[in-house]
């Protein structure tokens, strides 16, 4: 039946073109906002590192001076040279990791190429296991490495490509600022979007290249970049310090299960209090630790225009419901005569439902098609935008699926008052009239 019922509909279009058309286009373009708006707003919301994002915590403590200090207020946003390395000394986590943003010049040792610029990260070992970042050739370095601030570097596969043809580079040199370093691994594509382990340097940076021991980058004094507060009284002559009272690395910590949080807040705050018995630190015990979705949550990852927009674009679509419920009730009801003679023919009421309903869905399929055209040309408008994320405004597999099922979701809930209605039809009425 359902076969039947669709080739009836197909007739009903040719019978009433305009109506039709006027369907499908306030269908189209309710679903085109509304998958525009949605797909940038995934992009942005989506979890970047699902399997373990729950595991995952952002370390913060408040190592500022008592002035100003008002009790509950978020605490600094990075932590100081000495905090992090003693953190990290102390190993109170599975992993854990420290690092901070930079960037430098790249010489690739050959006429045909010049030197280059590359963003770069200069982190300890633990940052590949607890980011589960892919390894083409080798791995990470190690916490020996750390130690012994070894001159090691993990360079990111386009780097590889452009060095070394895509070879296995392993044990081979790269030059960064004149410095040569020892390639331990190659990195596979990897990408997160957001970059939610470092979010001072860019959301949506483009990809790090080189990726140095923390120790290293320091001794080598590489650039780096990023934000960085001092608070202290005196003058800071070099902020970079092991005592430099000014907070501009990140810390991240990696737990065996979420629920251990609990327990390791407990030891930041123990420690805290070990800080300012000792006078480091001037305030009480002020520390946080969100995971990766609550870390995101805190620092709007997601614009509130973008959410802004996704619901007005949502709403936009439920007027042109209302407007498809009103045309289709018209269309429906003007075919009386013929669901009159239907049912005298022995067609019950649900079959009439059926039909019906089948003729909106079919509608809804149509406007799913014209719908996309619009979505694919408004993310085409979104990445012309300047905004940072705008470049990753694309319609993925799923939600080209979701177009469609939304579609036909939304003209079989619009269909249902007036299918409601046209089988509510009296068929002796109706032959009378005839």
């Amino acid at each position: 039946m359902f076969r039947y019922y669709f080739k009836l509909a197909l007739r009903s279009f040719g019978r009433n073109k305009i109506l039709t058309a006027l369907m499908v286009l306030a269908i189209a373009l309710g679903i085109g906002a509304a998958m525009t708006t949605l797909t940038v707003f995934k992009v942005l919301a989506g979890d970047p590192i699902p399997h373990k994002s729950d595991r995952l915590f952002y370390v913060q403590l408040d190592p500022g001076t008592r002035e100003g200090y008002k009790p509950g207020e978020e605490p600094e946003w990075q932590l100081t040279r000495f905090d992090a390395e003693e953190l990290l000394r102390q190993k109170k986590a599975p992993r854990q990791a420290m690092m901070t943003g930079g960037g430098g010049l790249v010489d690739p040792r050959t006429d045909a190429l010049k030197p280059f610029r590359v963003s770069m990260r200069y982190t300890s070992g633990d940052f590949f296991p607890m980011f589960d970042t892919p390894f083409l050739f080798g791995q990470g370095w190690s916490g020996a490495e750390d130690t012994n601030h070894a001159r090691v570097a993990v360079i990111g596969k386009t780097l590889n490509d452009k060095l070394f043809q895509g070879a296995n580079s392993i044990g081979k040199e790269v030059l960064v600022e004149g410095h040569a370093l020892r390639i331990a691994g190659v990195l596979d594509a990897w990408s997160p979007k957001p970059k939610f382990y470092d979010l001072n340097t860019g959301k949506f940076d483009a990809d790090e290249e080189v990726f140095v021991p923390f120790s290293t980058a320091l001794d080598l004094k590489l650039g780096r970049n990023g934000s960085m507060n001092c608070f202290g009284r005196e003058i800071v002559n070099d902020a970079q310090a092991l005592n430099a009272p000014c907070a501009w690395i990140q810390y991240w910590v990696e737990l065996d299960a979420a629920a251990d949080a609990s327990t390791f807040k407990a030891y930041l705050d123990n420690y805290s209090g070990q800080q300012l018995a000792a006078g480091r630190f001037e305030r009480p015990a002020n520390t946080r630790l969100r995971n990766v979705m609550e870390h995101l949550d805190y620092n709007n990852a997601v614009p509130g225009d973008v959410r802004l927009q996704m619901w007005l674009a949502f709403g936009f679509l439920l007027v042109c419901l209302v407007n498809t419920v009103g045309l289709l009730l018209a269309k429906f009801l003007r075919r009386s005569g013929e669901i009159g003679v239907r049912r005298a023919l022995g067609a019950s009421r649900r079959e009439i439902f059926k039909q019906c309903l089948v003729e909106a869905g079919t509608i809804g399929l149509a406007g799913g098609l014209l719908g996309l055209l619009f979505a694919l040309g408004g993310l085409w408008a979104v990445r012309q935008r300047p905004a940072e994320y705008a470049a990753l405004a694309h319609l993925d597999g799923t939600m080209l699926l979701l177009t469609f099922a939304l579609a036909i979701a939304a003209s079989l809930l619009a269909g249902l008052l007036p299918a409601w209605r046209a089988m509510q039809v009296a068929p002796a009425l109706q032959l009378k009239s005839q």
